[in-house]
């Protein structure tokens, strides 16, 4: 009763009146990212998403808010920005919490692991990826933030590893080896761009044949510019190794490349950015626990980089 009431306080602030709380609605996205995380209908039987953050994360969470709501008004038309209030505030304080509100969004549930063989969201998903780039020149808050390293990243994690996780520290070796050979070396050179930094099939909310809305930006900034386009091949192929030849991502592939968004030297180091990533996901399985997905993470890392040749042909790269 406590939350409730904290609920329809704070959506009072933005003028709404609760008629229900819709705890029956599934939300998309990670819930960990915020204290309450909560679908409520309003008198007019509009559905919005109200959530309470965590105080040490407002000023994440306003750089993620200005940083929507400027690809909103250039046009991106797959972004939900967040609502502001009459007072043009986006985060509010009630009951010693802060919240936000956006809409909510429906779509249609995907179907694990068999959508990694739908050829159509190949070019759903380049195209996106596409827009994002011309729209996002100017983000508020990101150009002066240095760009994410997974360089960097990757030897602090296997640091961490060997004095914590020892067991894993042989198994990760030969995929350290791997990024070793070239990328790490070239890894400073890649061109850098604003990117969503979680793009993955389960960030977007689907209609039946195309995008309704991508969310989870949390990790939004400046990366390697072809950072996206690994981290989705990466995670489209761990739902199904076969699909890391399938029509999905061949399409994807061609279309982006078809776009020329990115650098020849970004095309180059690709196939090392998608292993390298996949770290970030290990790193994700440790902090979880994990321990399914902490065994396959160093197979799969394994069966990329022995198919290094077939895979490039196969993506045309």
């Amino acid at each position: 009763m406590e939350i409730f009431n904290s609920v329809v306080k704070a959506a009072g602030l933005w003028d709404l009146q609760v008629k229900k709380i819709r705890r029956d609605i599934e939300i998309a996205g990670s819930p960990e990212r915020c204290e309450i995380r909560i679908v409520i209908q309003d008198n007019n039987d509009r559905l919005y998403i109200i959530e309470s953050i965590f105080d040490e994360d407002i000023d994440h969470k306003l750089r993620i808010i200005h940083s929507l709501e400027h690809l909103f008004q250039q046009g991106l038309r797959e972004i939900k920005p967040y609502i502001c209030n009459s007072k043009k505030e986006y985060i509010i304080s009630c009951d010693d919490r802060f919240w936000q509100l956006a809409p909510f969004v429906d779509g249609v549930s995907l179907t694990r692991p068999g959508y990694v063989f739908d050829q159509w969201r190949g070019k759903v998903l380049a195209d996106f990826l596409i827009k994002l780039r011309a729209k996002s020149s100017n983000v508020p808050y990101s150009d002066n933030a240095s760009p994410f390293s997974i360089k960097k990243y990757i030897y602090e994690l296997v640091d961490q590893i060997k004095l914590y996780n020892p067991e894993l520290t042989g198994q990760i070796k030969p995929v350290v080896d791997f990024l070793e050979i070239r990328f790490m070396d070239a890894h400073d050179k890649l061109p850098n761009a604003f990117c969503h930094g979680d793009y993955h099939s389960l960030n977007i909310i689907w209609s039946k044949d195309n995008i309704n809305t991508v969310i989870d930006w949390e990790f939004l900034g400046h990366k390697p510019e072809i950072y996206d386009a690994a981290n989705l091949m990466g995670c489209i192929g761990i739902e199904d190794p076969e699909s890391l030849s399938g029509n999905l991502i061949k399409d994807f592939s061609k279309n982006l490349k078809k776009a020329e968004i990115f650098s020849g030297l970004s095309w180059e180091y690709l196939f090392e950015l998608i292993v390298a990533i996949r770290f970030a996901w290990l790193s994700e399985w440790l902090r979880y626990k994990d321990k399914e997905m902490l065994k396959l993470e160093p197979i799969y890392m394994k069966l990329l980089i022995n198919n290094y040749v077939y895979l490039k042909e196969c993506w045309g790269i």
